[in-house]
């Protein structure tokens, strides 16, 4: 059986025009993507496009047991000291911490923990810890603690 030749064709080598011209296609791609891409960014900063960033105050507290343990999972709960309904609640993360934003501007603040049956691993119950007043002035940061009692 005769063997079958493969038909090789021989690719003509590309001109130093055609290559120019590829380089010149695929650079100005690469220029145009780097300018769209790079346009929101000259946006922002010449005013047109600002995101909206409001000022606020932050309320971080921890949590603690009688024993001086920080406790996950408290139900916090934050209100104005001229209102009587809570106007946050949050709950302590692992290390028995919140934090809460508040509006910026002169005011106090009541933070108690609600440990309406939350029971410790132990057995034993809490009591809900005095309120504390947390006063902001501006746009501050004002940290506080939560003590709890069995």
């Amino acid at each position: 059986m005769p063997t079958k030749k493969s038909r090789r064709t021989k690719i003509p080598e590309k001109s130093a025009h055609a290559r120019t011209l590829r380089y010149l296609i695929v650079g100005s791609a690469v220029l145009w993507a780097l300018g769209f891409l790079h346009a929101p960014i000259r946006a922002r900063a010449s005013g047109r496009e600002k995101p909206e960033v409001k000022p606020y105050a932050l309320i971080i507290g921890t949590v603690w047991d009688p024993e001086g343990h920080p406790l996950y999972g408290i139900k916090v709960k934050i209100r104005r000291s001229d209102e009587k309904k809570a106007r946050w609640e949050l709950f302590s993360n692992h290390t028995g911490e919140f934090a809460q934003r508040v509006p910026v501007g002169k005011a106090d603040y009541i933070v108690w923990a609600d440990v309406k049956g939350y029971k410790l691993a132990s057995g034993k119950h809490l009591k809900p810890g005095s309120e504390v007043t947390v006063h902001i002035e501006n746009d501050e940061r004002s940290d506080t603690g939560l003590h709890l009692d069995w």
